[in-house]
């Protein structure tokens, strides 16, 4: 297999890490690069795999994941051109340079991520596909147009925080309704897991295997499943709707993508 560098233990870098040896990576064909000694040594005895700096990790890597913060990148791309290797961003390498621009999201963590991928000039079909099976160890993969990526960083990037802001809702407003706090915590986290099950199954079958099934209209047709006339479900969204529910996510998705589109540290 080919020999994969990633650039960054925190973790995202991580959570890849564990996820390639998961899917059967051997470690002779990983390296991570580390800046923090202590951080370095704990993933070196952690998961037995060498760690070291950017411009040895990078050296006869076929594949370099850049898995740093964003004010991170420009330093380690330029280090990265220094040493003529490739990269996860485009800015100041050299000429032809293949490049795949990922945006995975946290979820990543736990095995159940969505990373959306967006193939470069110089990238060909078959360096797309490994990075695919490079990151579908950590969840699910999709490839989009490059201008599309900021609104995939509004939606997915950022989506888990809408969620565990919806879920701190939810619980107290269980704890207002008289329950106690655990018993609402874990009645939202496992209600709200099980709903995305099943909208995933549902997508699943509409899909063809795929999790991005044709039928946008799934979480329409499951919310009105569960939804009887006249209802206690019926009630509540009513209510919802008149919050504005939809306006408020329209704005956050928004306002994130618009906040993406300035923090773009190369386009190509």
């Amino acid at each position: 297999m080919a020999r994969i560098a990633i650039i960054g233990g925190g973790n995202i870098g991580e959570a890849l890490l564990a996820g390639l040896l998961q899917s059967g990576r051997q470690v002779k064909d990983l390296v991570v690069a580390e800046a923090y000694p202590a951080r370095a040594a704990q993933l070196a005895e952690k998961y037995s795999v060498r760690v070291t700096d950017v411009a040895d990790a990078a050296e006869n890597a076929a594949y370099v994941i850049v898995a740093v913060k964003p004010d991170a990148v420009e330093g380690v791309v330029e280090t990265l051109a220094d040493a003529a290797a490739d990269a996860d961003s485009s800015t100041k390498l050299p000429a032809g340079s293949p490049v795949v621009r990922v945006m995975p999201n946290t979820p990543m963590l736990v095995g159940a991520g969505i990373t959306a991928l967006s193939r470069g000039r110089y990238a060909n079909d078959a360096q797309l596909a490994e990075v695919s099976e490079i990151f579908s160890a950590v969840g699910a993969v999709l490839t989009v147009p490059e201008k599309q990526m900021d609104a995939v960083t509004a939606v997915s990037g950022s989506g888990p925080a809408y969620f565990f802001l919806m879920v701190e809702a939810v619980v107290d407003a269980g704890v207002a309704a008289g329950l106690p706090r655990p018993v609402a915590t874990e009645l939202a986290a496992q209600t709200m897991a099980g709903a995305a099950a099943m909208l995933l199954d549902r997508m699943t079958e509409s899909g063809s295997g795929s999790v991005v099934g044709p039928l946008d209209t799934s979480a329409a047709q499951l919310r009105a499943s569960v939804t009887s006339p006249g209802g206690t479900t019926a009630a509540g969204l009513r209510e919802l709707e008149r919050g504005g529910l939809r306006s408020a996510v329209a704005s956050a998705v928004e306002a994130a993508k618009t906040r993406s589109e300035q923090l773009r540290i190369t386009s190509e």
